[in-house]
């Protein structure tokens, strides 16, 4: 949608600098003049899609904490509700259906959103469409009185359907409803009483009526255009986030979460990971969006291929992958392999064309399986800790084995044996406990080839594997040094 956007920009001759979000340039045309911190909701309602989004705005800064929405609710479902109302009252006076006349169906669809409109400030509408049909009796007119009352029962669901996306958007931000300063209302649909009502009732505050739901959103869009062509000197710095999560595939068919759900954007993010076989030749990086732990049950984005890898055992080529969004939420990912100095990339201009829909199942489907995954990752992440153990600890017992005498090395070679059979059953709790015996034996290889030193000793004496964790678990926070091994599928 997005990169839709920028090419019907460009069609027509003008320079796309930047595309914002409807409920982004909402607030902006609020919010430009605001010197006070504060936080709002914006509920758009418009005519064929549903937005919320939660923004924090301060001195020269407006941030998107988050968003939600239905990507096939507006107000052209309102009006479709009226629509089928005068139908049936048609078919119980007259005995005809009107349904199945496409031009008498666009004098109705018409009709429908005069009323919805007039209903908005009144408590009445008449609807009167002269000779909307005949018969062998002659002309037939339609003439009926629809309430606000009545229009409420009809939509009633309509309006309750919002309340949803308005809870997922608060939940993601953090915030309580006593927290936020406003709520604007954008969107057409938006001045239905009843749905005004149904916001007020669940946020607690009266809606914000100081800006037009029709206008502000191009206005917000003419402000930021002002402030990047530098005819506006003073605006705010606008700062959107991801709707979904965004990662790779990585051994075991494991989603590895690369920008996380609801991050600012623009953003970039590198991280180091390594090959999962013996001379692997090639990795290929699949590129993925969603919230759930494996790769499979994730929206994929895109693949492409790094080869020319040099021959090395596995995990030691440390391949660079990094994934940079711009500021129009376009995704560009490359993978480098760091020895070789070989670099392949994609841009991924479709990464949000999933509707609100999708957004929201996606969440919602990452929640109800969370444990379900959660035991899944555990079991794959288990045998990927176990396997790279095993290597790494034959290569030390060869390096040290002139250094320790023989009892010790049979013992760490039965534990490796006896890890070996936990892998080889899949079984994840037998693979723990063969883990945690087989680093206790280690710790003897490290007091020997220490000379049994007891104090200042890196990893062996703290119970830790020489290199194991700090090599293969990889740390968002302690910068992109760390190497994540075995992650990749063997190509």
């Amino acid at each position: 949608q997005r990169q839709a956007t920028k090419d019907a920009g460009q069609i027509a001759g003008l320079t796309v600098r930047r595309i914002i979000n409807e409920p982004t340039a909402a607030a902006l045309s609020y919010g430009i003049d605001k010197e006070d911190d504060q936080k709002v909701m914006v509920y758009d309602l418009g005519g064929g899609t549903f937005d919320v989004s939660i923004i924090e705005m301060g001195e020269g800064f407006q941030q998107v904490v988050a968003t939600a929405g239905n990507n096939h609710l507006g107000g052209d479902d309102f009006d479709q509700r009226i629509i089928d109302w005068m139908v049936d009252e048609f078919r119980k006076e007259q005995g005809i259906d009107l349904s199945n006349d496409k031009m008498v169906m666009q004098r109705l669809k018409d009709a429908a959103e005069k009323a919805k409109i007039e209903l908005s400030s009144a408590s009445t509408t008449s609807i009167n469409l002269p000779y909307i049909t005949a018969d062998a009796s002659g002309p037939k007119h339609l003439d009926l009185t629809l309430s606000q009352a009545k229009f409420n029962e009809l939509t009633a669901d309509l309006v309750q359907a919002t309340m949803g996306p308005v809870r997922q958007a608060l939940e993601d931000s953090g915030l309580s409803t006593s927290e936020l300063d406003k709520v604007l209302m954008v969107g057409g649909s938006s001045r239905i009483p009843a749905v005004q009502e149904a916001v007020k009732k669940l946020i607690g505050k009266d809606p914000f009526k100081g800006i037009n739901p029709d206008e502000c959103v191009a206005l917000g869009a003419a402000l930021q255009g002002g402030v990047l062509g530098g005819d506006v000197k003073e605006g705010l710095m606008l700062l959107d986030v991801t709707p979904l999560s965004l990662g790779i595939e990585t051994a075991g068919g494991v989603c590895t979460v690369m920008i996380p759900r609801n991050t600012t954007i623009p953003t970039k993010k590198s991280e180091v990971f390594s090959t999962y076989a013996d001379n692997q030749p090639a990795v290929d990086i699949n590129v993925l969006q969603g919230e759930r732990q494996f790769a499979k049950d994730n929206k994929q984005l895109g693949t492409f291929r790094l080869d020319g890898i040099a021959p090395a055992m596995r995990g030691v080529p440390r391949i660079e992958v990094t994934f940079d969004i711009d500021r129009n939420g376009i995704v560009h990912v490359t993978a480098k392999d760091q020895g070789t100095g070989k670099e392949q990339n994609i841009s991924i201009t479709a990464s949000t064309n999933m509707s609100k829909d999708d957004i929201n199942k996606a969440v919602e489907e990452a929640k109800r399986y969370e444990e379900e995954d959660k035991k899944r990752r555990d079991e794959v992440e288990t045998k990927n800790q176990a396997e790279n153990m095993l290597l790494q600890f034959k290569n030390q017992l060869e390096e040290f084995k002139d250094k320790v005498p023989e009892n010790v090395l049979s013992n760490v070679r039965a534990k490796m044996s006896e890890l070996q059979n936990a892998v080889d059953a899949n079984n994840t709790a037998e693979m723990k406990t063969k883990m945690d015996e087989l680093q206790k034996a280690m710790m003897e290889v490290g007091n020997n080839v220490y000379g049994g030193a007891q104090q200042g000793q890196p990893n062996f004496a703290q119970g830790e594997a020489p290199n194991f964790s700090e090599e293969n678990t990889g740390s968002d926070d302690d910068g992109d040094d760390d190497v994540i091994d075995a992650d990749f599928t063997e190509a």
